[in-house]
């Protein structure tokens, strides 16, 4: 069996680490060189960059971080953001990261996904999903969880992996920053219905949260943000907690 990941998110804004909650009301959490290289020496598996207000002209200040980052870590990284083409990942994995992520830029033109995986291979393209639980469903939100689309969850995630996206990515808006633990339902029937790892992002608060989300939901992989940034939770400490229940993580 695969080891489960534990995967800290920075959300990149303007040059700085920042965190909200259900997407919105952010706060400066330091510097994302200095973070990453903290948790990398912490035990942390991989990490997730995302450029949360990427436009066009903060592109390069981006790959510029993007370079410092991959000259300060030992561990894997993806990055998100903004990532409309292939010129646009190639950027990136020239920069130093191993993954990209996409979102908007997905959903909007999904021929994306197909044209990243048959030009870098399935395993550099994650997809990721903001979804909001609504009238019954899981409907898919574009431009940084600010507008909803047509497209639901479970069937754009299909659609992704037959297009050859290597990873899901899942984030649940309405658990995002509240720490009352992940949406382990919804994670535990993507688990299922997939045929590619899935990572597991929105709600963490407590290693119970983590140790629910392997078991209940069945999640490959679980990432959080606020919890690490602001010293709630050490990366240490979680791996024991989980490695102590059984739990196969990499110490």
């Amino acid at each position: 069996m695969l080891a489960k990941r534990i995967i800290p998110c920075l959300d990149v804004k303007d040059g700085k680490t920042v965190k909200g909650v259900n997407f919105v009301n952010f706060r400066d959490a330091g510097d994302p060189v200095a973070l990453g290289k903290k948790y990398s020496d912490e035990g942390a598996d991989e990490l997730v960059y995302l450029d949360i207000t990427a436009s066009h002209e903060g592109r390069r200040t981006f790959v510029d971080l993007v370079t410092r980052v991959a000259e300060n870590i030992k561990i894997p990284f993806t990055v998100g953001g903004g990532i409309g083409c292939v010129e646009d990942v190639e950027r990136l994995l020239d920069a130093g990261a191993d993954k990209v992520s996409v979102n908007s830029s997905a959903l909007r033109n999904p021929h994306l996904i197909d044209d990243i995986a048959s030009r870098f291979g399935s395993q550099v393209c994650v997809l990721a999903i903001d979804a909001r639980f609504t009238d019954g469903d899981w409907r898919c939100y574009v431009n940084g969880g600010r507008v909803p689309t047509e497209r639901h969850l479970l069937e754009w995630a299909k659609e992704g992996v037959m297009r050859g996206a290597g990873e899901i990515l899942f984030t649940s808006m309405d658990h995002d920053g509240v720490k009352t633990g992940f949406a382990c339902d919804v994670l535990s029937r993507l688990s299922d219905e997939l045929s590619v790892p899935v990572i597991a992002s929105g709600g963490a608060g407590a290693c119970s949260h983590f140790y629910d989300v392997f078991t209940r939901g069945k999640a490959d992989a679980a990432l959080a943000a606020g919890i690490f940034h602001f010293n709630e939770i050490g990366i240490a400490g979680l791996k024991q907690y989980l490695y102590d229940r059984n739990i196969n993580v990499r110490l």
